[in-house]
């Protein structure tokens, strides 16, 4: 009973310390970084009609590291493109890079479609997230069929945070699973270190979640929105570009602090939604824009670097009475390039946002990376006259 009791006050904790970061995060835009493109209300993929994100943060102990007792910095993100239903979605996917995991592609590849929650945690925690999503799908939406599939083939995704986390501890349970989807939203969201994003790195800084969106219009007709959600976790100090300016080569001190020989390079899990009417096969040019995105922050994709992107459009086809047919209403292939413009801007902004949002951290074994010094971003934006 103690223990249960402890558990739930620690998932009360956790989110509160989620709503109270989300309404004082410092984002790119508040240092001056210039970004191309129109953004949603939030500048977030939230501003995508429908889409809500959850997260559950767990930050428990300090010091010398033990296996399964902590210390933990750790969580787990989720994103409901269809709110809280088991409704579909079009979706496709792209791997820049396979070191990594995103699980239940084969039926998207296969089908064009998406459903219910998406996970995004750490590396070790895929499964037991994975398995909590497909309990909470059947608990909320199974008709007590007789084969029942509504515990589906839920979509996580992962990056991994060993060098702040016990990682081998497993500290991501399955409550916290549901706690984030309860809790998931639409609106500003949290930043930085929270969710799966708590325990990684970025350009040798302290990494974590980001978002950001765009608006436009096909032909000044229907406005359109496309937002993006990263949890990065890769690329080294001297690669880091802001704007097109060399921050990463030109910046001092702030230097990570790691107990171990070499660090080895992590991945990104980028999530793009859009409310405009694509097919699975252009969703699939639009996950593969997602690249042109990282590439501006200055990143090789290195080979031990996991990076896998899925695309997903909130708009469905619509169906008749006895589901023996589907009609498809979508943008044509020669009217794409504002949504491809819209993917890379939003994709870069939401990583630096990631980094801007992230604070320092200390982790196992007294290991620490540090949140990127604000005061000399905005140095260097004004050294390389970007305004």
């Amino acid at each position: 009973m103690i223990k249960s009791v402890l558990f739930l006050f620690t998932l009360v904790l956790t989110t509160f310390f989620v709503e109270a970061q989300s309404s004082d995060t410092i984002r790119a835009r508040d240092l001056g970084i210039p970004f191309d493109g129109k953004p949603g209300k939030f500048n977030s993929i939230t501003d995508v009609p429908g889409v809500e994100v959850g997260y559950a943060t767990i930050i428990e102990g300090k010091g010398k590291l033990e296996k399964g007792k902590g210390p933990a910095r750790t969580g787990v993100t989720v994103i409901l493109p269809k709110g809280k239903t088991s409704s579909s979605y079009p979706a496709a996917w792209f791997s820049l890079n396979g070191d990594g995991e995103m699980t239940g592609l084969p039926y998207v590849q296969d089908y064009g479609t998406g459903y219910g929650p998406i996970g995004i945690t750490n590396t070790n925690s895929v499964g037991i997230v994975r398995d909590a999503i497909g309990e909470w799908s059947n608990n909320k939406h199974s008709q007590g069929d007789f084969i029942d599939f509504s515990f589906g083939l839920p979509i996580v995704g992962e990056t991994w945070d060993g060098m702040l986390n016990d990682i081998n501890g497993y500290h991501v349970k399955k409550e916290h699973v549901w706690k984030a989807i309860e809790s998931a939203k639409s609106g500003p969201i949290a930043e930085g270190n929270v969710g799966g994003g708590t325990g990684m790195a970025l350009f040798g800084f302290k990494g974590g979640n980001g978002t950001a969106s765009r608006v436009f219009r096909i032909d000044s007709v229907t406005q359109y929105t496309l937002g993006v959600f990263v949890q990065a976790n890769y690329g080294g100090r001297k690669e880091l570009t802001i704007a097109g300016v060399p921050v990463g080569r030109e910046i001092k001190g702030a230097q990570e602090k790691l107990h171990i020989p070499k660090r080895k390079d992590g991945s990104i899990i980028v999530i793009v939604a859009t409310d405009a009417p694509l097919l699975p096969s252009q969703l699939e040019l639009v996950a593969k824009r997602v690249t042109l995105g990282i590439a501006r922050t200055g990143t090789i994709s290195h080979d031990g670097s996991g990076d896998i992107f899925l695309a997903l459009s909130t708009a469905t086809p619509q169906y008749n009475e006895n589901y023996t047919r589907e009609t498809w209403s979508v943008l044509p292939k020669w009217k794409l390039d504002p949504v491809f413009q819209a993917t890379v801007e939003a994709t870069e902004e939401a990583i630096i946002n990631a980094l801007i949002a992230a604070r320092d951290m200390e982790g196992i074994n007294g290991n620490t990376f540090y949140g990127i010094p604000h005061d000399q971003v905005k140095e260097l934006m004004k050294k390389y006259g970007r305004k």
